[in-house]
């Protein structure tokens, strides 16, 4: 492709951020080649930054922020790569908890484009729109911004992912569930050699993984490589002081130390975990690279995080809550959550999906909490059919020992009308399943608009 037949610049940020959601047909091919293609072209700029990569079948998000909150907290400047988003597009690049001005992110896609565009003609074929974002936020954390760390989270599995371009100073495995195994293998097994990917030569790993296969995969890579693991409940441990609503105290116990009455206001169990994860990073962090973390800005940092959109009260009264539960292992999490955080008389929720979910073992954990349940749809191309949905849900009724009502209400705006009319002041209306709803609802009740929601 010669010069003279590269597209137009693009005028604006809308420009910008509809060019590269306009790659999405192109869709998600896992492989590094692309994404090597384009860090050579602009000399490597992801050898310029340390980053903590995280990845994870659930719980990524939140450990990612409370990373970014106690770094914040600490003096650091930090930059945090996220997917998908809530609000809009520039969510998903933060530094110093800022969005990417407008303007940067629109002077950085006129950048990649003409690369973009002849890598296309070339055999490699066009980049998707996760290798442009991901190319993106490195050029913003690297030739722009020039955070101290970056908080870098994958997008599906590890070892194939285009974040997996850099080499971190800690990786991390939250978890691994049955999300993605169309892409990422049909066993718990292969999603967790996927996940393992990102273990480097020498690099520490925190996990919180449980399941034996995969406690297994994830200690025989990081021997492999000769790296430090660090595993929940062996290496390091997190134990329920208090448990209240929208507040819950831990204790702390690590390889290098214990840290007593450490609190969060992000609401469940897996937050414990998550928590005490992402001290664990932290640790290692101290350890390893003489990060200077007081123990006074741990405390505020992990009592200040917060992450959108995940067991978000997000009105009072009556309570609503949003959930972005949209495989069986975020479902367990909010039933266990609905069951131990939460009282109220009657339990209304709302719930909408994508069409490639494990629908069946998600609806085992939630309907026998419920007493009406509004089946809706994302307003997302590849939304799973309320009445599709409906009819899952009536086969699996019968097995369920509790009654409730059941309504269809494709468009979601009316869905969360209804959700909003059946809730008084003891109940507890929620709003859960496929992220790409939750931003909508969240953007809806918060500011009155539309969503910019996506990858």
């Amino acid at each position: 492709m010669t010069e003279q037949q590269f597209s137009a610049p693009l005028a604006s940020y809308e420009e910008a951020r509809a060019w590269i959601e306009g790659l999405v047909p192109f869709g998600i091919r896992p492989g590094m080649d692309r994404i090597e293609k384009l860090m050579e072209i602009f000399n490597h700029p992801e050898r310029r930054l340390k980053f903590i990569h995280v990845a994870g079948t659930n719980g990524k998000g939140s450990v990612c922020a409370y990373l970014t909150s106690v770094l914040l907290r600490c003096g650091y400047d930090v930059g945090t790569f996220t997917s998908p988003y809530i609000t809009k597009f520039t969510n998903r690049f933060k530094y110093n908890d800022a969005d990417i001005p407008e303007e940067t992110l629109l002077m950085l896609a006129n950048k990649l484009k003409p690369h973009v565009e002849e890598i296309a003609q070339s055999e490699l074929g066009s980049p998707s729109m996760f290798e442009v974002s991901t190319a993106l936020a490195i050029l913003y954390y690297g030739t722009v911004s020039y955070p101290d760390f970056v908080v870098w989270e994958t997008g599906l599995g590890g070892r194939l992912d285009v974040t997996n371009i850099v080499t971190p100073i800690v990786s991390v495995i939250t978890n691994v569930g049955h999300d993605h195994m169309d892409l990422l293998g049909d066993t718990i097994k292969a999603v967790a050699t996927e996940k393992a990917g990102i273990i480097k030569a020498g690099v520490p790993v925190v996990s919180a993984v449980t399941q034996p296969e995969v406690v297994e995969v994830i200690t025989s890579t990081a021997k492999e490589k000769r790296s430090s693991l660090y595993l929940l409940g062996d290496q390091f441990h997190e134990t329920a002081l208090d448990v209240a609503e929208n507040e819950q105290t831990f204790r702390f116990d690590g390889l290098f130390r214990s840290i007593d009455s450490l609190t969060i206001t992000l609401n469940g169990a897996h937050q414990r975990t998550n928590a005490a994860v992402a001290v664990m990073t932290l640790e290692v962090m101290r350890q390893y690279y003489a990060a200077i973390i007081e123990d006074d800005d741990l405390r505020e940092g992990l009592r200040t995080a917060a992450w959108p959109g995940r067991l978000e009260m997000i009105q009072q009264p009556p309570r609503l809550l949003i959930d972005g539960a949209h495989n069986p292992e975020g479902a367990e999490t909010l039933a266990a959550a609905l069951r131990d955080t939460y009282s109220y008389d009657r339990l209304h929720l709302m719930m909408g999906m994508l069409a490639n979910k494990n629908h069946r073992d998600t609806l085992r954990h939630i309907l026998p909490l419920v007493d009406t349940l509004i089946v809706t749809e994302p307003n997302f191309r590849k939304a799973m059919p309320a009445a599709e949905l409906a009819e899952l849900i009536s086969e699996i009724r019968e097995t369920v020992d509790r009654p409730f009502e059941l309504i269809v209400e494709p468009d979601w705006k009316q869905a969360l009308k209804r959700l909003q009319g059946l809730a008084n002041e003891a109940d507890l209306a929620v709003a859960t399943g496929t992220l790409y709803l939750i931003a909508d609802v969240r953007s809806q009740l918060l500011y009155n608009k539309d969503s910019e929601k996506g990858w």
